[in-house]
């Protein structure tokens, strides 16, 4: 069985990574790989590298203008939906597997329904109610045919937007397969890996743009900036914004931030997935609007701010504060980190998105299921 695999950002690829490595070990399954998006880009890191280091890649598909307008991101859709299916003639896969909601994958999946190549979806179900990818999500459901959730209430979801639930299946979070099966950096090796000294109140903070409000960017994490300013001691590790619109204009402002701050910050366009992990382990929050905030930083019990409406409708951990995009608010967040009430709270906080081996059981599904007609669709009616 041909499984093609299709990847277009750091974050989505470290979720993915763990699956990718099961198929490519299965004698039974023939791994294809497609590489597209931000990994081709070295303004975001050319993380395709990365990818190289441990797996044979396919395809490499250049959709990715320069320009992160909507008129841009709108050409690279179609430019993306192009290259797809060029590819697919090619590879010739019998499955496609996607996880998420950008606009590569997007593309990717378009191409397929087309080209009649049945889809497997991963964390379908979920709601971010400030951003473009949440109707982009729900139409890759509907152009999906398998199902994996990261929550019985995403399942659900999947379910009430027509999918039968033969196809559906609740398999957990894939953020944590990483958690329990990479060996983390301790917290020396760590520092020496991204030539920074952690001192004081450490943070992580990486932020997005959320794409269904106006020029909001560049304000909302300028408040976010004027916060982390006014703070005293403290060691600030910024990785950079996706190439969403306005993802640009956060980027130049952590950049000036860091000219202005060499002694507390550092910033990295990419950590990659073990050094991203290993941060979690070390610092002291999570601050910023995404989703690993939400999904990953709950398993080692440290508190997340999660930011404005990016995130909006996401199932959250008890270890999760959510404020407005103001700089009043932000400190607010900041302080009630350490009121008794939330640090009790933190304690017994679990995460929402289970205890891991979600890769295993996306294989074992796929490998026993009967794919003879799984293109033909019917509406599940509640």
């Amino acid at each position: 069985m041909k499984i093609c695999v299709v990847t277009g950002t750091r974050a989505e690829y470290g979720l993915l990574y763990w699956l990718i490595k099961g198929i490519a070990e299965d004698p039974s399954i023939d791994l294809q790989l497609i590489a597209t998006g931000m990994h081709l880009s070295p303004e975001f890191g050319l993380t395709v590298s990365e990818i190289k280091k441990e797996f044979k890649i396919d395809s490499e598909i250049e959709m990715l203008l320069s320009s992160d307008t909507p008129v841009g991101i709108s050409k690279s859709i179609g430019l993306g939906t192009i290259s797809f299916s060029e590819a697919y003639q090619r590879l010739d896969p019998d499955l496609l597997i996607v996880l998420g909601d950008r606009f590569e994958i997007f593309s990717a999946v378009t191409a397929a329904m087309i080209s009649r190549i049945p889809v497997a979806h991963l964390h379908g179900g979920e709601a971010t109610e400030g951003l473009i990818d949440e109707p982009i999500r729900h139409s890759i459901t509907k152009m999906s045919h398998l199902h994996f959730t990261a929550t019985e209430v995403y399942k659900k979801r999947v379910i009430q937007l027509g999918e039968h639930p033969k196809r559906v299946f609740n398999v957990g979070g894939l953020g944590v397969d990483n958690i329990k099966k990479l060996k983390l950096l301790d917290r020396a090796s760590f520092e020496e890996s991204i030539n920074f000294k952690l001192i004081g109140r450490s943070y992580l903070v990486t932020f997005h743009p959320t794409t269904l409000e106006f020029a909001s960017a560049e304000q909302q994490f300028g408040e976010l900036l004027s916060a982390l300013r006014s703070l005293k001691d403290v060691s600030i590790i910024f990785t950079k914004s996706n190439s969403d619109t306005d993802g640009r204009i956060i980027n130049q402002l952590i950049d000036d931030f860091i000219s202005e701050n060499k002694q507390h910050a550092v910033a990295y366009s990419s950590l990659g997935q073990l050094r991203y992990i290993s941060a979690l382990s070390h610092v002291d929050c999570v601050i910023g609007n995404s989703s690993s905030g939400l999904a990953e930083a709950p398993s080692f019990n440290i508190p997340t701010i999660n930011i404005g409406d990016r995130q909006r409708g996401r199932i959250k951990a008890e270890s999760v504060i959510d404020c407005a995009p103001t700089k009043a608010a932000i400190l607010d967040a900041i302080k009630m980190i350490d009121s008794q009430a939330f640090q009790s709270q933190l304690r017994q906080a679990k995460n929402p998105y289970g205890e891991g081996g979600a890769s295993e059981k996306i294989i074992q599904i796929i490998k026993a299921y009967d794919f003879n007609d799984i293109i033909k669709k019917t509406f599940y009616d509640l």
